[in-house]
């Protein structure tokens, strides 16, 4: 069951409206970084959290905290589009070459949806779903979720640059900041589950003799010109305290040649292939 209440999550004010700033918010709403898809993913991870009860609730509060994240950008693409030229004689009236473009809004804010929000991103693509993962596995979704919110929070970031519009700032500034506790929710929940030692690797109930482990610890270089990088990733203990992290310089290939031999007849290969 969700319940809706008919104020904001918090204040969302524009002081001088900016139609191209509610095509670039656009992004928030339906882009790879944007709030449909984490809302998705935490939604469907939620229905497949197995085990702690705690950690679906979790998902679940999330989840529906993001569909206040999209009312509220939803609000401010509204606000944004307030006084946008709502005719092509309008428009053009003011500048042949700014009609061409509409001053740099989307004019699908006009003609599909009478100048509010769409579930799109800020090139007009609607949102597909492709990138909400939800494996069922608690380490994996919990890695996703961090880095969704990581790339949330640098878009957020982003468009707060890009606007010098007091009222998106202060909105924005929410935004970074939610992003900022949603990543180390995270990592706490990691964290709660043994950290990074116990999690990895992911799934870490898969069994020992599945793996060939002799390959499992080395970073492998495939620099033909310059030496490997080398850092932490390429000596000293491996996080999951399984083992010690080496590196191959020059690795020598362990497979054959991927030859498949000839065309089978009726394949409607060329005859040169058979």
């Amino acid at each position: 069951m969700f319940r809706h209440s008919s104020k904001l999550q918090y204040p969302v004010k524009v002081d001088k409206p900016d139609p191209q700033f509610a095509m670039l918010l656009q992004q928030a709403i339906g882009g790879v970084e944007g709030e449909i898809r984490v809302a998705m993913q935490y939604f469907f991870q939620a229905m497949g959290a197995r085990g702690d009860d705690r950690i679906r609730d979790l998902l679940m509060s999330t989840a529906t905290e993001e569909l206040s994240h999209i009312e509220m950008l939803g609000h401010a693409v509204a606000l944004n589009l307030e006084g946008a030229p709502l005719s092509y004689q309008e428009e053009s009236a003011k500048d042949p070459v700014i009609n061409a473009i509409l001053g740099g809004m989307n004019p699908r804010h006009l003609l599909s949806s009478g100048l509010s929000a769409m579930p799109v991103n800020a090139n007009g693509v609607p949102f597909d779903m492709s990138h909400v993962y939800a494996t069922g596995n608690i380490g994996a979704d919990m890695m996703c979720n961090v880095a969704a919110e990581a790339g949330g929070r640098v878009l957020a970031s982003r468009l707060y640059n890009w606007t010098d519009d007091k009222g998106m700032k202060d909105f924005l500034s929410f935004l970074i900041a939610r992003d900022t506790y949603h990543q180390q929710q995270w990592l706490a929940i990691i964290e709660e589950l043994g950290g990074m030692e116990e999690q990895l690797p992911i799934p870490n109930s898969t069994p020992d003799d599945h793996e060939a482990k002799e390959h499992s610890y080395y970073y492998l270089n495939t620099l033909l010109d310059k030496q490997a990088p080398e850092g932490r990733w390429s000596q000293g203990p491996s996080l999951d305290g399984r083992s010690e992290y080496s590196m191959k310089q020059e690795p020598e290939p362990l497979g054959q040649e991927p030859s498949l031999g000839k065309a089978r007849e009726g394949a409607r290969a060329q005859k040169e292939q058979m």
